[in-house]
């Protein structure tokens, strides 16, 4: 099998933790300190367990070896996620985006209405208390927003 799909470049293959190169990983690139409480943290825990008689003395080697199988199993579901989100077309990758990003929308507010206190007229407005003229409904007014789901209509 060829590690053509591997994120690690190979020269810098060499100076990766041991534990890594161990395990094979090729997505999951853990550092150094987090190498070091994988296998130490994890015989330390079960040297502690082991003391405490919490579990028998078995637990100080299987303890280890479950977080190196957890760990590359964590790599494997990686390989496996990327490689699929890579046969996704590049026309559905744009379209998802599109779908994904907030739509605004407008609101109708009617000619008439003012954010202004009482009292305060504008100039041109007519006077106080003088009725309006009722503008006739407008096209947007008379079709329901297609986006917009209103179930109390």
């Amino acid at each position: 099998m060829t590690r053509t799909w591997s994120t690690v470049p190979a020269d810098e293959e060499r100076y990766r933790p041991l534990y890594a190169r161990v395990l094979g990983l090729r997505f999951v690139n853990p550092g150094g300190v987090l190498c070091f409480l994988f296998f130490e943290g994890a015989v330390a825990l079960a040297v502690l367990l082991a003391l405490a008689e919490l579990v028998t003395w078995w637990a100080v080697l299987v303890l280890p070896a479950a977080v190196a199988a957890m760990v590359k199993l964590n790599d494997m579901v990686a390989e496996l996620v990327i490689r699929t989100a890579a046969q996704v077309p590049e026309q559905e990758r744009d379209r998802f985006r599109q779908q994904m990003e907030p739509v605004v929308g407008r609101a109708s507010v009617p000619s008439t209405a003012r954010a202004l206190p009482s009292g305060v007229a504008l100039a041109g407005d007519p006077p106080l208390g003088a009725p309006r003229p009722a503008a006739p409904p407008s096209d947007t007014e008379r079709r329901p927003d297609p986006t917009r789901h209103d179930p109390h209509r």
